[in-house]
């Protein structure tokens, strides 16, 4: 789930400059799709002094995987030339907490756009969604706020985590508190899980359902539209939208597979499983916009744009 957190490092770092290399290539390339992704949205505000709902979410999506990609690489890097300095339980902490904001706005906001793409373009009768259709421009910002706000929050509770699972642990070396530390510990520990976990199926939730609502709108709109021979741009629109919503629903089912195989690898040293599972995680943001970007036409025109630039520059040198 968090593909920079601590724990999920401690069993990588073995493999040394092999994934220093890897993460670095990963997470320079995730910087630049995602950089891309920003300066053309920041290029358009300057032209149109606006941006609409869809550029608002893209541009908080792209900052917030830039964020997340470099924590990663950083941390990597770290934890293979200072790996001292993880064992300081206040950089510990510290570098937990990051992780869980830096993750949890990255698939708040991912969720957000898929949302916001089956409201827009889905075609239902129902008065409510009917209602959220009109309603969801003037949503958007707050449900940006929101998911920012939840990443912070989760943030604050896994700093508290640390922070109260090591006083436990210092506490519990006096006999007579053991018993009472342990399960005050343990309960502690499965809340925040459950806390974690609820925070974490929420996201996959909202993108799950979209899916099927984009799915069934589009099987709908097909029925209807079997007679006509013309190109019909609803039809165009739903399926852009089911490509990038199918694909961050396929990213995030193996995200969580990885978090199941992340638990279950903990406790072995040298295994290459789980660095094959953080190399995952860490192409994970650049993967999902790359495909975000071929996704949307302004995007898409600009990208082929500077890929022909140089290509051309390329060929004739």
């Amino acid at each position: 789930m968090e593909a920079c957190h601590p724990t999920q490092q401690s069993n990588v770092t073995s493999y040394g400059p092999t994934t220093v290399a890897i993460i670095t290539l990963e997470a320079f390339a995730g910087m630049w799709i995602n950089a891309f992704i920003v300066c053309v949205l920041c290029i358009a505000w300057v032209k149109k002094k606006t941006w609409n709902s869809n550029e608002k979410i893209l541009l908080l999506l792209g900052c917030s995987r830039i964020r997340f990609v470099c924590f990663a690489w950083i941390y990597q890097f770290i934890s293979i030339i200072y790996p001292n300095i993880l064992h300081v339980q206040t950089i510990l902490q510290l570098l937990a907490s990051c992780a869980a904001v830096f993750n949890y706005s990255n698939l708040w906001v991912s969720a957000c756009l898929c949302g916001f793409y089956c409201i827009k373009i889905a075609n239902f009768r129902n008065s409510f969604f009917i209602y959220l259709k009109v309603k969801v421009d003037r949503m958007v910002p707050w449900l940006l706020l929101g998911s920012e706000t939840v990443a912070l929050a989760m943030g604050i509770v896994v700093y508290d985590l640390h922070e109260t699972l090591q006083r436990n642990n210092i506490t519990s070396t006096s006999p007579g508190n053991f018993w009472e530390v342990t399960i005050r510990k343990d309960i502690h520990l499965l809340f925040s899980c459950f806390l974690s976990g609820l925070v974490f199926a929420l996201p996959f939730l909202a993108v799950f359902f979209s899916a099927v609502f984009l799915l069934f709108s589009l099987w709908r709109h097909k029925r209807t539209m079997q007679t006509n021979s013309m190109k019909d741009l609803s039809m165009d629109a739903h399926i852009r939208a089911m490509k990038s919503v199918l694909s961050f629903l396929v990213m995030y089912s193996i995200n969580f597979v990885c978090l199941v195989l992340t638990i279950i690898y903990a406790t072995k040293k040298e295994n290459v499983i789980t660095l094959l599972i953080y190399i995952y995680l860490c192409a994970f943001p650049g993967v999902h916009s790359l495909i975000l970007i071929f996704s949307n036409p302004k995007l898409e025109k600009a990208m082929l744009k500077i890929l022909s630039y140089v290509k051309c520059e390329f060929f004739t040198k």
